[in-house]
């Protein structure tokens, strides 16, 4: 059996330049050396006298949230849509969260026979996951 082999192509003038071009790229700038370099655990001496501290007004801490889930009947999260969308029109649209939690402050702002009352309107539900239909 007889190898064939293949005629490799000379190189054109073009194929010469664009070698010649990638092969003749600039050296990349040399890091510092060590001798200029500052030993480890030495600082620099402060070039310039301190500047005497300002007070800061205190920025109001962030409130740390909780993630949490939970079930709701469909009737009721349909309830929510319809809140999210007459937010929007009053011009301040409101997400899902939100709207439950202005619902928290207007049940803490209750007097104890309201909050009664308003807790005893909604039924109870089974607790966890709804089975899959």
């Amino acid at each position: 059996m007889a190898t064939t082999k293949k005629a490799i192509p000379a190189k054109t003038p073009a194929r010469k330049a664009a070698s010649r071009k990638m092969t003749m790229r600039k050296p990349a700038a040399k890091p510092a050396t060590r001798a200029a370099l500052p030993a480890p655990g030495v600082r620099k001496a402060a070039a310039r006298p301190a500047a005497p501290k300002v007070a800061r007004p205190e920025k109001p801490r962030k409130p740390k949230l909780v993630r949490d889930s939970f079930t709701i009947p469909k009737a009721e999260y349909t309830v929510l849509a319809d809140l999210k969308q007459r937010a929007a029109r009053a011009g301040t649209p409101a997400k899902k969260s939100e709207l439950l939690r202005a619902g928290i402050k207007a049940l803490a702002g209750m007097d104890d026979a309201a909050f009664s009352a308003a807790v005893g309107a909604v039924p109870a539900i089974k607790t966890g996951r709804p089975a899959k239909a």
